[in-house]
């Protein structure tokens, strides 16, 4: 940690401000983006703001494929707060909690000298200039301040593999000096690629499903379907603990929850038998697919990974598809069990998938599960049923819930 004292600002200013924390954002694949990409820039910074808005009101600066967060009356720890949020937006693969400095040697060197006080090992300076109009190159501002970081502290210079790096960046106005950060989430800014809807089982697989078309900009909604009334309310806590953990990647979250029991006992005396399960899945898309047309989604999303439990086959997945017209994107398909819950581990919603709860597919599971599903029975099943009916009234039936990150 910096001992750098800020003093406060008015953060709508634009000269330059010896010692001002900040937060320096580095993009990803957003600056590949060509005459598009001030579009996604757009996109983002409205969702870093959002994001924040909780902690703070910022100010989103945009400057060659990097953005300066500042706040007024900024300070360390409300900035480490800021860096620590930001890190989970979408579009963002680093976070660096900044000292923004004045752009001249003098108050480069005094914020580096202040970044390495009290700290041992060894060190490198690196250096960026965005505004070649510095008379130092980017080498020479290495040499220089690296030097006065060795005449004062005796720390010793290491180019390769150091254990701390001084990075310095000359902008327009100013110049930024940090060490270390905070990695981003990297991917697309959610919102740039549409709205999808999720189909939230409670497992392991749908919340990283979830995730992961986040990531690639899709602007997701969740559908849960419950046993209930055949069954108690615990799925439904852990599909609202599961949405509320994802919605720090996107905010304004809403999960639909349907009562599911109903139309279950009605699958199961239509004779289904073996095809249960998929006749089941197939009711749930249907559902899923109302819905999605009633909010604009353009897709649906489910956890499905090819062959990780007997009835997710090839012949089932392609009797699934034509329960719809709407595409359905399983993100998760080449995934193996392990990589699944290596990912959900690290977007922290393993944990709740793992809590005990009464799953609605159980209800339904036959001793023996169907590995390839013929469409024609299946069609007959729903014939029997009135499916578009019954998935109607399951639409009509929804409940809506809107689970807001850092709720307790």
């Amino acid at each position: 940690m910096s001992t750098l004292e800020a003093p406060s600002v008015a953060v709508r200013e634009q000269s330059p401000v010896d010692g001002e924390p900040c937060a320096l954002l580095k993009l990803g694949e957003v600056v590949l983006k060509g005459k598009n990409r001030e579009l996604f820039e757009k996109r983002l910074a409205d969702n870093v703001r959002a994001a924040v808005r909780p902690i703070a009101k910022v100010d989103v600066i945009r400057r060659h494929g990097v953005f300066i967060v500042r706040t007024k009356d900024a300070h360390v720890e409300l900035v480490d707060r800021l860096v620590q949020r930001i890190s989970d937006v979408m579009g963002i693969v680093w976070v660096h909690r900044a000292w923004r400095v004045g752009k001249d040697v003098e108050s480069v060197e005094r914020a580096a000298l202040e970044l390495m006080a009290g700290r041992e090992g060894s060190f490198a300076v690196r250096s960026k200039r965005r505004d070649k109009r510095f008379p130092l190159t980017s080498t020479e501002l290495d040499r220089q301040v690296g030097g006065r970081i060795n005449d004062v502290y005796g720390n010793p210079v290491k180019l390769k593999n150091p254990d701390i790096t001084v990075s310095i960046e000359i902008d327009r106005d100013e110049a930024f000096v940090f060490s270390g950060g905070v990695p981003g989430a990297g991917g697309l800014p959610v919102g740039m690629s549409g709205r999808g809807l999720v189909l939230m089982s409670g497992g392991i697989d749908s919340p990283v499903a979830a995730y992961r078309m986040m990531r690639r900009g899709l602007r997701v909604d969740y559908l849960h379907f419950s046993g209930m009334p055949f069954t108690g309310p615990e799925s439904i806590y852990k599909a609202y603990a599961l949405v509320r953990e994802l919605d720090k990647y996107q905010g304004g979250s809403r999960l639909f929850v349907v009562p599911f029991g109903k139309a279950q006992q009605q699958i199961k005396s239509s004779g289904a038998d073996r095809l249960a399960v998929i006749a089941q899945r197939r009711l749930m898309l249907r559902t899923g697919e109302l819905l999605a047309h009633r909010m604009r989604g353009a897709a649906l999303i489910t956890g499905d990974a090819l062959g990780q439990v007997s009835s997710q086959t090839l012949a089932n997945i392609t009797a699934l598809d034509d329960a719809v017209e709407m595409p359905i994107l399983r993100p998760l398909v080449g995934m193996d069990k392990t990589e699944i819950m290596d990912q959900a581990r690290s977007i922290r919603t393993l944990s709740i998938s793992e809590l005990p709860d009464e799953d609605c597919c159980t209800m339904l599971a036959p001793r023996r599960a169907e590995t390839r599903a013929k469409i024609d029975d299946l069609r007959q099943i729903e014939k029997r049923l009135d499916v578009n009916e019954l998935a109607e009234q399951l639409v009509e039936s929804i409940q809506e819930h809107r689970p807001v990150y850092g709720d307790s």
